[in-house]
């Protein structure tokens, strides 16, 4: 586990026009005040610390200040109309149908735009969905905010959601309320405001806002959109965490491990333009939502719409614990109880792994499933402690195994293993049934869902056909001088194609009308490069994810630097077309 090069904040680099610090902004912004009339909206993503821009906006000396929360239905009104979407699940919930407009009151909405047609002066309209106030404004600023930094800010107490404060409940609750319903909301919203908004604004650093305008923004997303690129890691502890993401990425060695690294999750991370040397932080799903086709390719974005539909992160389980016994929901399952177009299937790639580690994945020959199901829910009350090796297999892994896991198989990584979970993005749908007697880091017991599990568990997937069908399923397709590629999965069922190439010497890929995400599992570093100069050579680290946009077409991998004449390798997921 020595440390490597691997930048945990990738950028974009771009010339453009950025401008920091609440002063600078506001001088930026006062330059378009006119004497007279004068509309600003500053229109925000839930997560937003409404309270600290409306203490600075303030400054500027507005006639008229307002904010949309005083516009919108009472609180009572707004959680009748979700309910449908939060259900009574303590975690699951049903994507929602709802739009911004739906969460204003209308008399109060009317009111708001009479007053702001008979004032004169500079006028602000701040806060959630302000855009739908006055659509015409002298000036619209967004300000955006990428949903990992949504989610520190739950468990701080410190988001308030669409309509209503709920910074009083479990953070688990309000992350239901904003994967379920209102980033949905916001994402529709947003949507619609990229070609009219003038400013972004990244306030992600308290207190420290950024300010840049639209030329500069879309400069980056259209760099983006046709080079290789990285989203910002991100990095959170686990009840089963590990020391391997600590030591070999550089990590805070105060914290007690590491479990998880987001390591490309659009929907969750961000991405970061480097503009003349300082970083701009927006949510990388900006990026799909406008340039869904170059990135995702046309046959894919025909058919996962403005979805990214490709995750990769990491396990650590290195001097940790096991993950939770689980199962994810079939296709089908998933779609006629949560809204969700698709499921998670996924696999584990084993980027290290220690002595001793292991897989479990799959049922023993032979099980009586009512006998497996009662013992789990026994376990559950703390009336015996289930005994996991008696159904379920365990298989010894070592370093660039990969296990297959279709929804419906039950699955989990022991201890002393790094994994690389290559699957589908919907990443709420684990069903835990077994959690190792542990608790959560809150010091609670975490969520199991052995009725949800039970519903979904294949019990054809017993060890002959996992031992066939899920276990290193490797063969090699082609090889040449310096380079071999191989087949690693994934499962017929699954809609991702993977490929594992090892090399000595440059190697040539292929988009295929379909975004590639790579991984570097194999030597120091690579450079990617395109054999028309296209993009500019970008450099990639041991362990690195990195997104190669479908527009990409062609582009080569070879060795770098410390790595050169030494043997490197890669994993690429695409989606079968």
């Amino acid at each position: 586990m020595k440390p490597t090069s691997y930048e945990k904040y990738p950028f974009i680099p771009i010339c453009g026009t950025l401008k920091k610090g609440w002063n600078h902004v506001l001088e930026e912004l006062k330059k378009q005040t006119s004497p007279n009339k004068n509309i600003w909206i500053i229109d925000c993503y839930t997560g937003t610390n409404i309270p600290e821009l409306k203490e600075h906006f303030s400054k500027v000396d507005p006639v008229l200040l307002i904010e949309t929360s005083q516009l919108m239905k009472k609180e009572e009104e707004v959680i009748r109309m979700t309910a449908p979407f939060m259900t009574d699940d303590i975690l699951f919930g049903y994507l929602s149908n709802l739009q911004m407009t739906d969460y204003f009151n209308p008399e109060l909405l009317a009111e708001a735009r009479k007053k702001i047609t008979e004032t004169n002066g500079l006028i602000i309209v701040l806060g959630y969905g302000a855009s739908l106030v006055y659509q015409n404004p002298d000036l619209l600023i967004y300000n955006d905010m990428a949903r990992w930094e949504i989610i520190q800010r739950f468990r701080r107490q410190e988001a308030v959601a669409l309509g209503i404060d709920n910074r009083q409940e479990t953070a688990s609750l309000q992350y239901k309320r904003g994967y379920f319903n209102d980033w949905k909301i916001c994402d529709q919203h947003k949507d619609q405001l990229f070609q009219k908004v003038d400013y972004w604004l990244d306030t992600h650093i308290p207190q420290e806002p950024k300010l840049i305008d639209r030329n500069t923004f879309m400069k980056g997303i259209e760099k983006a959109s046709v080079s290789p690129f990285r989203v910002v890691p991100f990095f959170d502890p686990a009840p089963w965490g590990g020391q391997w993401m600590k030591e070999t990425c550089g990590l805070n060695h105060g914290m007690p491990n590491y479990g998880w690294c987001f390591d490309c999750v659009p929907e969750e991370n961000s991405l970061c333009l480097n503009v003349d040397g300082e970083l701009f932080e927006m949510p990388s799903i900006n990026l799909i939502l406008l340039k869904s086709q170059e990135v995702l390719g046309e046959i894919v974005e025909a058919r996962f719409g403005k979805e990214f539909p490709i995750r990769f992160d990491f396990l650590d389980t290195i001097e940790g614990g096991n993950l939770s016994l689980q199962v994810h929901p079939t296709t089908d399952y998933i779609h006629k109880h949560f809204g969700i177009q698709y499921t998670q299937d996924e696999s584990y790639y084993l980027l290290d792994a220690k002595e001793g580690a292991s897989v479990y994945l799959g049922l023993k020959n032979g099980i009586d499933p009512e006998e497996m199901i009662h013992d789990l829910k026994e376990a559950q009350e703390g009336a015996t402690i289930f005994d996991t090796e008696k159904y379920v297999n365990k298989f010894p892994a070592k370093k660039h195994d990969h296990f297959l896991i279709p929804g419906g198989t039950i699955h989990c990584s022991g201890t002393e293993a790094l994994v690389l979970e290559i699957s589908s993005t919907p990443n709420l749908f684990t069903f835990k049934l077994w959690d190792w007697m542990r608790m959560g880091l809150d010091g609670k017991p975490r969520p199991i869902n052995i009725d949800h599990g039970a519903n979904v568990i294949n019990w054809n997937r017993n060890t002959d056909y996992t031992t066939k069908h899920l276990v290193n399923v490797i063969s090699t397709v082609a090889e040449g001088d310096g380079w071999k590629e191989e087949k690693t999965g994934l499962h017929p069922n699954e809609f991702i194609e993977t490929r594992r190439h090892w090399f000595e010497k440059k190697v040539t890929h292929y988009t295929d009308g379909s975004v590639n995400v790579l991984n570097l599992v194999e030597g120091d570093e690579v450079i990617i490069e395109s054999p028309t100069n296209a993009f500019d050579p970008y450099i990639i680290h041991y362990a690195e994810t990195f997104i190669i946009p479908a527009s990409v077409g062609t582009y080569t991998i070879a060795p770098y630097g410390k790595a050169i004449g030494k043997t490197c390798g890669t994993i690429k997921a695409s989606v079968r077309i």
